[in-house]
């Protein structure tokens, strides 16, 4: 049964997915004259550097429930996470060094994706009976699909997109993947690193979507610059293999890698393929994931919020996953036959010594907790959308999943150690839950571009080319709620 599932998996993303992501991608890509090429001195300029110069605060006086960056780092935090550590190290070792290459070119495409897809959430976005703000793509799709376009069926794609997403729930790998990473580097069983795991899960969930936003704004950054840090320096020490580490990435990309030591070789379709999956699950441009916590963030034009998606895959794939991948290979661990965290805590061990294995492992964790506390959010948003008219019903089903929701991925722990899942298989079923939303998601998006071009050009007007826009009728969505 496994077996032919796992056949099922690989054609979803085989042809099909890389048609849909890389059609979507370039379709915008074109439609903005490669934006995210030409303006990306603009997307830095309006996102971090922005934010480093004039603090962390919202947008003039639009309303909302969290500012831009922590919506970003609450996205980042549930991007950057076991995808980037775990999903890139089995890449590397199932499709080679070639995969990082079909890494690029996802994230190259997702960040305009990520950038659509923020855009339209932040733009059909409403208020709930307290006057709070949410949204996200079964909003757009009820409001952009159903209100706009009149497509009464727009229920049928919310429907497989929240089931979709939801799916994640119960088929989780972020309590997995770090555990293994803890029990290995500590020494401890996997179940205990698990329950530690809930609990600090526990911790940072119980203040809601808002506490969560400021924490991972504290958090998420010296994450990321504490693993960054550390991957630079074994790339450093091992300058001299960066040449030939290049030249395999480039050659694995378009002829597949043979057989050497442990690693089995690969053909170029599950190079291109398991480089374009492991990029889709770690940065989630297409997905529909990010748009629910950006559409809560406190800012005054639609496209602005998107630049924070464009930057955020840019962070956690041209950055944090290029570095993981460099690690890897250019430390030639990536023959030893190991796949997952252990694959990566083994090659910074390389570099580092025996010392590194707890020290990684302990970003590993924090790449973990957050991430899994991030998709807290998103889960919430979208039962929220779903209750959004029986509010008395909705605060009860919403206290229940705050006290279930670190289960499952503990439920998985204990199946994948019991039955001996191995890691790889616990993959399989990610991918599953990552393909449909996505198929459903893109779909949407593209069948709303007018909308969004209709907003990028409106914006690029205002705070690109700066032409006087008072005389034109361009009232924005939240302007009106």
């Amino acid at each position: 049964m496994l077996k032919y599932f796992e056949m099922f998996v690989n054609f979803l993303w085989g042809l099909p997915i890389i048609v849909i992501i890389l059609g979507a991608g370039i379709y915008f890509t074109f439609k903005t004259g490669f934006f995210q090429v030409f303006y990306l001195k603009h997307i830095f300029s309006e996102t971090i550097l922005k934010t480093i110069k004039t603090g962390n605060k919202g947008e003039g006086n639009a309303k909302g429930l969290i500012t831009p960056f922590d919506a970003v780092a609450t996205a980042i935090g549930g991007t950057v996470g076991v995808g980037n550590i775990g999903g890139v190290a089995t890449a590397i070792a199932i499709g080679g060094p070639g995969a990082l290459f079909w890494l690029w070119i996802a994230a190259f495409l997702g960040m305009m994706l990520k950038m659509v897809e923020v855009t339209l959430g932040v733009y059909y976005r409403e208020k709930d009976e307290n006057g709070e703000v949410y949204g996200g793509p079964t909003y757009y799709m009820e409001k952009g699909l159903g209100k706009e376009k009149g497509i009464k069926w727009w229920i049928i794609p919310a429907v497989i997109f929240g089931g979709g997403i939801f799916s994640t729930f119960f088929i989780t790998v972020q309590n997995y993947t770090v555990s293994e990473a803890v029990s290995s580097a500590y020494g401890i069983k996997i179940i205990y690193a698990s329950i530690i795991y809930i609990l600090v899960n526990y911790i940072l969930i119980i203040g809601g979507i808002k506490k969560l936003g400021k924490i991972a704004g504290k958090i998420v950054p010296f994450m990321c610059i504490f693993y960054i840090v550390a991957a630079l320096y074994i790339i450093a020490i091992n300058i001299g293999n960066l040449p030939e580490t290049i030249v395999l990435v480039f050659k694995g990309a378009f002829n597949g890698t043979a057989a050497v030591g442990g690693f089995a070789g690969a053909a170029f379709n599950q190079v291109m393929r398991i480089g374009m999956a492991r990029s889709v699950f770690s940065n989630e441009a297409g997905w529909g994931s990010s748009p629910m916590i950006h559409s809560s963030a406190q800012t005054d034009h639609p496209v602005k919020q998107g630049l924070w998606g464009a930057f955020e895959v840019f962070v956690d794939t041209i950055i944090v996953c290029t570095l993981t991948a460099l690690v890897i290979i250019i430390t030639n661990v990536w023959q030893s036959g190991a796949t997952g965290a252990t694959l990566t805590l083994s090659a910074f061990e390389t570099g580092m010594g025996l010392a590194s294995k707890i020290f990684i492992a302990t970003g590993i964790f924090l790449f973990g907790v957050t991430t899994s506390s991030g998709w807290y959010a998103y889960y919430e948003i979208i039962l929220r959308h779903l209750m959004k008219s029986r509010p008395k019903l909705k605060e009860a089903i919403l206290k229940f999943y705050k006290i279930f929701y670190p289960i499952p991925g503990f439920i998985m722990v204990v199946m994948a150690t019991t039955i001996g899942m191995p890691g790889g298989t616990v993959w399989v079923f990610a991918d599953f839950t990552t393909a449909i939303p996505t198929f459903v998601n893109v779909g949407v998006i593209l069948a709303l571009s007018g909308t969004f071009l209709k907003l990028f050009k409106d914006y690029k007007k205002r705070y690109i080319l700066k032409e006087d826009m008072s005389k034109e009728n361009t009232k924005l969505f939240f302007e009106e709620n």
